[in-house]
């Protein structure tokens, strides 16, 4: 059976159910109302878009990608599975997330990371205005990041599934330029492992780099919500409204600019 790194990923590294709820609650936090637009920068094969148009026959999802290879993926194996009322509500587009005729969404959301692939200030201001522009005026922008000492160190952590092993690596760092490569490797039971299934060269934004770029653009509020942890002090994926962070060896935030 051919190797599916798109399955993988999505059961190893995406909760795209989670997500679309997860947005869906924090808008309703800070704008008291509902959204109906999300637009999904960076969107790959747009398992969040098919998720949130699920979510009721209101909403509306755009999935904003500039490589035709997961998009297609998308469309193949998440698209077609929808009812097509709800296929009617999602809108998947091949351009770059800094075209200035984006669609108008409620909440644009730019999740995995994928903003770390600009690695100089001024394209990441460029991509947070265009933003900006295109959000609704009650709209909010939601980035996820992570960081913490771990992250300034090479290192190779793996979990293990049911059927297979998933493997985070990171291969490099840069404390000068904050620079860092990584890779995801897979390994399915009783197989040989895949090496680097996906690659990255980011740079590793901070928190308050965001949310100065954020204001400097000119979103009225920055928010910051924080991973809680279980009783084994790893992270629960339960995210709450903070003014202040904890100090962790790694830790997974989410930064939301309200319009």
């Amino acid at each position: 059976m051919a190797f599916d790194k798109y399955e993988f990923y999505q059961r190893a590294v995406q909760s795209p159910d989670v997500d679309a709820l997860f947005l869906d609650r924090v808008y309703r936090e800070l704008r008291n109302k509902s959204a109906k637009a999300m637009r999904e920068d960076f969107c790959a094969a747009f398992a969040l878009c098919c998720h949130w148009a699920g979510l009721s026959e209101t909403k509306l999802a755009y999935g904003v990608d500039l490589d035709p290879e997961p998009l297609d993926y998308g469309r193949k194996n998440y698209l077609s599975l929808l009812a097509p009322d709800i296929q009617k509500r999602v809108h998947v587009l091949q351009t770059d997330v800094l075209n200035p005729e984006l669609p108008e969404a409620d909440i644009i959301a730019a999740l995995n990371f994928s903003y770390f692939a600009f690695k100089d200030r001024s394209t990441l201001k460029n991509y947070i205005a265009n933003c900006h522009r295109t959000l609704a005026a009650d709209g909010i922008l939601v980035f996820d990041c992570f960081g913490g000492p771990a992250c300034m160190e090479p290192n190779e952590h793996e979990t293990e599934y049911d059927d297979f092993s998933y493997f985070w690596d990171q291969d490099s760092y840069d404390p000068i330029t904050n620079e860092a490569k990584f890779a995801i490797h897979f390994k399915p039971r009783g197989q040989k492992k895949i090496t680097d299934a996906f690659t990255y060269d980011w740079r590793l934004w901070s928190l308050p780099e965001l949310s100065d770029l954020m204001k400097e653009c000119g979103f009225k509020k920055v928010n910051f919500y924080w991973e809680g942890t279980d009783e084994d002090g790893d992270g629960d994926g339960e995210y709450t409204k903070v003014e202040q962070g904890e100090i962790c060896e790694s830790w997974v935030a989410y930064i939301i600019g309200e319009k």
